[in-house]
């Protein structure tokens, strides 16, 4: 056994940060391990350990770690965060939904929670009562549980206030479930309790076999179909809609996100394919992979109205883990995600469907950073099914 003093510890800390930060998960793990072997040792070099072993797709054990450090520091709730994100990753909703509360607990989120003086609804029956059900987090999370919505009023029997961003406001106006709509950012109607749209699975117990429920969910604006159907009538079908880049700000977005000569394999299906990228990332359409057929619709999107209008016309969305694959599977429209090794919680592991949209099939890195062998799995998928839909109308 390697003992440290608190000099020693912080020396092997900042090597082994070094190393995950520059993507040497291995590396990392090798330097920490003779310091773990006895199964004790300091805190903080278990979480680095979980740091470096969970990206490459060891999750029960990186279960079994988060464990035992929750159970040595309950009070940790950053750690209890991790866990929960692990418990949902393996599907273990239960516990995972009751951890995840925690997220407004660490030290860059506190700032943003929303301070509520009335009580959080537990899934308790409040007939009479005015339940307020406002969302939080990305507009991704916002489309996948706005389905839950109705669900609270069903077993609340309460009448429902939705709250929401300006950004999904006018799509959630074509939504069921609630009884008012306000935006974010102004008063609400008087309220007797109030549930954050994320809280909702655990208030309502959520079982992976309570997915999807009804879908669609949402639904596009007939006039902006109509003005993007006269927009894209003269493309040759089918139509993929392709986004390559999320967000860059997001803390994963270096392991989700991809150039567009990346995709350069997708042309030889011969569709056509409509760039609906926003950001810096849309300005790649400017020089697009050879022989690959790109329109970019980038700078004509003013909201997900736009977008959910396109997703409503295209044949197919292509996409990284973003917003618009929510939307596309809210809508009920297909979608194909492009996943990293390890992927986001939502997207569970080994499988190519998703509960929580039917009409979604995910394709996995099958190595850590391994974009290739993933994007040429699509390629051939694309071109036997741009195949069979060739010279088909629009939809």
């Amino acid at each position: 056994m390697t003992t440290l003093d608190t000099a020693q510890v912080r020396e092997v800390e900042q090597q082994a940060r070094a190393l995950l930060n520059a993507g040497q998960l291995e590396e990392a793990e090798a330097l920490l391990r003779p310091y773990l072997a006895s199964g004790t040792g300091p805190l903080l070099l278990w979480r680095l350990l979980v740091a470096a072993i969970r990206p490459q797709g060891r999750i029960a054990e990186t279960r079994a770690i988060q464990e035992m450090l929750v159970a040595s520091i309950p009070g940790d709730l950053g750690t209890r965060f991790d866990l929960a994100e692990t418990l949902l990753l393996m599907g273990e909703f239960e516990r995972g939904w009751r951890e995840y509360r925690y997220r407004y607990s660490l030290a860059h989120t506190t700032s943003i929670e929303r301070k509520v003086q009335m009580p959080r609804w537990n899934g308790q029956p409040m007939p009479g009562k005015t339940l307020l059900i406002h969302d939080e987090q990305g507009f991704g999370d916002t489309f996948q549980f706005m389905r839950m919505v109705a669900w609270a009023k069903a077993q609340s029997g309460a009448r429902v206030v939705f709250e929401v961003n300006p950004a999904t406001h006018s799509l959630a106006q074509r939504m069921e479930g609630f009884d008012d709509l306000v935006v974010r950012g102004t008063l609400p109607p008087r309220f007797d309790m109030h549930c954050e749209l994320m809280s909702l699975p655990m208030s309502m117990a959520l079982k992976p076999a309570d997915l999807p429920g009804r879908v669609p969910y949402l639904s596009a604006d007939a006039a902006r179909i109509d003005k993007w159907r006269a927009r894209l009538a003269g493309l040759p079908r089918p139509l993929v809609a392709l986004v390559w880049a999320g967000r860059p700000t997001h803390f994963n977005d270096a392991n989700r996100s991809m150039n567009l000569a990346q995709l350069a394999p997708l042309a030889q299906s011969g569709a056509t394919f409509v760039s609906i990228q926003k950001g810096p990332a849309s300005e790649q359409t400017q020089q697009p992979p050879a022989g690959m057929r790109v329109v970019s619709l980038s700078d004509d999107i003013d909201d997900f109205e736009d977008t959910a209008a396109i997703l409503s016309i295209a044949d197919l969305l292509i996409s990284v883990d973003s917003s618009p694959v929510h939307l596309a599977g809210a809508l009920g429209r297909p979608a194909w995600v492009l996943l990293p090794f390890v992927p986001d919680w939502r997207w569970l592991l080994e499988r190519d469907d998703t509960p929580w949209y039917p009409s979604v099939r995910l394709w996995r890195q099958q190595k850590r950073g391994d974009w290739g062998s993933a994007i040429e799995r699509v390629a051939q998928a694309l071109t036997g099914w741009a195949a069979a839909r060739q010279g088909e109308g629009t939809n």
